[in-house]
């Protein structure tokens, strides 16, 4: 089955890894605060990819010294790791600095270097992000449970520079990215730099798409205005030619006619340029011939 471009992004941050420990523990952060639930009566996460799993497992092994166990839905489709030891759960919270009561919100005391941040982004984007296939819709959105905390990560982004929205879809409070530059950004500090640039790619090949449709929608109502044009004045030249004879009009609208029945696919500009003309001459003389036409009985 073929991944998606969101599957993609997570098993991209998946292969990061982190020189200092500060920040290996800012990943795990971003994990469990944005996971399932994360509180004294339990810690969970779960997911469609097996990889954060495992990894969600490995880094509480390692900075927790807590095992866990990764349980796999009937159909295969989903993992979850579930902390429900309250013993567990306050070393978890402990370790974070969320001991304590209250509403959650992001502790910036576990974003101890500057990559911190990076990874602790990383770390949300695999707990609760998605992004849309960009050859589809432009669309980056965190599903957070809680509204404190997901006002705490509008505050956090919008300090890197950025400019997310938030909308509330079935209780769950949705911050998101609409923007193909927004997008883009976020993924660039999440560390998905390869996504990002396939992004871009993307991107510039819709631009071109687009260009080439609008240029040749563009040519194509050019013509038809040309055609509608041109099958009037040829239907009023074969008038006066049946009725008349083109030797009834004056010699310089006998000659527009002639050059106008012989280029029916011509503009008035190419009419003007054979003819030595200028276009509103030329014009202006078709006009005298559709008023010939008119006037004849």
């Amino acid at each position: 089955m073929k991944t998606s471009f969101s599957q993609q992004v997570k098993n991209e941050l998946l292969q990061i890894e982190y020189e200092n420990a500060c920040c290996q523990k800012a990943l795990l952060y971003g994990m469990c605060l944005f996971g399932k639930s994360f509180s004294s009566m339990g810690i969970s996460l779960q997911t469609e990819n097996e990889g954060i799993a495992k990894l969600y497992k490995k880094l509480i092994r390692l900075y927790c010294n807590i095992r866990c166990d990764i349980k796999v839905s009937p159909k295969g489709r989903s993992y979850s790791i579930n902390i429900s030891e309250k013993s567990d759960c306050d070393k978890i919270l402990g370790l974070f600095g969320h001991n304590r009561t209250g509403s959650l919100k992001i502790d910036h005391n576990n974003l101890q270097c500057d990559n911190c941040m990076h990874a602790f982004l990383a770390g949300v984007f695999l707990s609760c992000g998605t992004v849309s296939d960009p050859k589809k819709d432009y669309h980056l959105e965190f599903t957070v449970p809680y509204l404190n905390l997901s006002k705490s990560l509008v505050t956090l982004l919008s300090e890197a520079d950025l400019s997310p929205k938030t909308s509330n879809r079935k209780g769950y409070n949705i911050v998101y990215f609409k923007g193909s530059e927004s997008i883009e950004d976020c993924l660039y500090l999440m560390g998905a730099s390869s996504s990002m640039f396939e992004m871009m790619n993307v991107e510039i090949v819709k631009d071109i798409r687009n260009k080439a449709n609008r240029t040749a929608n563009c040519e194509t109502a050019n013509i038809s205005r040309i055609v509608k044009a041109s099958s009037k004045h040829l239907l009023a030249i074969e008038k006066i030619k049946k009725e008349k004879g083109l030797d009834f009009l004056k010699p310089d609208l006998k000659e527009i006619a002639v050059l106008r029945y012989d280029n029916p696919d011509s503009s008035l500009a190419d009419l003007a340029e054979m003819s030595g003309l200028s276009r509103s001459g030329v014009n202006h003389r078709l006009q005298r011939i559709l008023e010939i036409a008119e006037n004849l009985k």
